[in-house]
């Protein structure tokens, strides 16, 4: 029987709990053991409190320690914190007046340097749906004690810092630390939201900055192989898509792009040429078993085919291939780009790049098209 996965909760969830434990702290004059949050999904989720403290007159620091569920992420098991203070406390009648409320981030949380994101250049890392949370977690505790006032929260992560390294936020001009995030305040595992969600901010990031055409690469490795050809583009163009194939292209063209550049090694690229939405789906014997279909019709090299067929991996039926065989190469290629352009619709010029394992260009759509046109 299949094990049901736990969910988790989001570092916005984390903060809202914090955020309210600190202020009960305050007004209650006791730790509370745990908090009850609305997610913005309108459900409840109870969150325990990991410590809490005042810290002088009308202030108080709290941490959650926070869950990921079954999909860890690097910021499963952090511990996220909020500092809150609170002043000119009132009473009066229920909707007479109503409070007033900042919040900031602390130590660990990022700061927005550049345009394109949720969250305006020089504001802190915190995106809207946390915001709505945090306000929503303080309106609740004042509004169960009758009472108003001004409550500032500072939202920290102690090991902010050294987490976001792990992260794409230097790449996307968040620096110092982590993002507060959460667009549901549930971690669902096995979901692809949040590298989702990257992918589209890191296009919009590159758009805002005015670029007009991004190199689109699945990992490090090609990214890195990418910079150096292309070293004079600006760090914003380069977006890591994964496997998110279909997806990426979609989001290219709905924020107009001209130009998108797929720069791949082969194993991607043989499931992009199959026109495969999402690359990590297809399985490597089927991708190898369509290669070997198309290197018999181009070459009509029987042998080849049965060698291209019985390889062990990509990369093998690469070797076999080998520069001997450019035909074969370039239709896949061109397969990649055809099968861009169904995603993407009309309107964008599609480059597609096959890297060899060493980092050399092994085909060039461009090139090609020169070469031939």
């Amino acid at each position: 029987m299949k094990k049901k996965l736990r969910t988790g909760f989001t570092t916005g969830t984390a903060a809202a709990a914090a955020t309210k434990g600190a202020l009960k702290m305050i007004l209650e004059g006791r730790k509370p053991a745990r908090v009850r949050i609305r997610l913005l999904t309108g459900d409840d989720i109870t969150i325990s409190i990991h410590s809490c403290r005042l810290s002088g007159e009308g202030t108080a620091i709290c941490t959650v320690i926070k869950d990921a569920g079954d999909d860890p992420d690097v910021t499963h098991k952090a511990e996220i914190g909020a500092r809150v203070s609170i002043k000119d406390v009132s009473g009066g009648p229920q909707g007479s007046q109503k409070p007033t409320i900042t919040i900031h981030g602390g130590e660990g949380v990022g700061r927005v340097t550049k345009p394109g994101l949720e969250v305006p250049p020089g504001g802190p890392a915190i995106n809207p749906g946390p915001v709505k949370m945090i306000t929503r977690a303080v309106h609740d505790v004042l509004e169960n004690q009758g009472q108003v006032g001004t409550v500032a929260t500072e939202i920290f992560v102690p090991a902010g810092e050294k987490l976001a390294k792990n992260t794409l936020n230097a790449k996307l001009g968040i620096l110092g630390g982590i993002s507060i995030l959460g667009t549901t305040g549930i971690v669902r595992p096995m979901s692809h939201d949040a590298f989702a969600a990257t992918i589209r901010l890191a296009l919009s990031v590159a758009r805002a900055a005015g670029l007009d055409h991004v190199v689109m690469t699945t990992g490090r490795r090609s990214e890195r192989f990418s910079q150096l050809l292309w070293p004079a583009m600006a760090e914003e163009a380069f977006v890591q898509i994964g496997d998110f194939f279909k997806l990426s292209l979609e989001a290219a063209a709905e924020l107009n792009f001209a130009r998108v550049t797929l720069a791949v090694f082969f194993g991607k690229a043989l499931k992009m040429a199959q026109g495969v939405p999402h690359t990590h789906a297809a399985k490597a014997s089927l991708s190898l078993d369509r290669l070997a279909t198309w290197a018999r019709e181009i070459s009509g090299n029987q042998k080849l085919a049965q060698q291209i067929s019985a390889a062990n991996t990509a990369r093998h039926a690469f070797d076999i291939i080998g520069p001997d065989c450019p035909g074969i190469m370039a239709y896949v290629g061109q397969q990649i780009a055809k099968s861009a352009h169904r995603f993407a619709g009309g309107g964008i010029h599609i480059q597609s790049i096959i890297f060899d394992y060493s980092g050399n260009v092994a085909f060039d759509s461009d090139r090609h098209a020169n070469q031939t046109g």
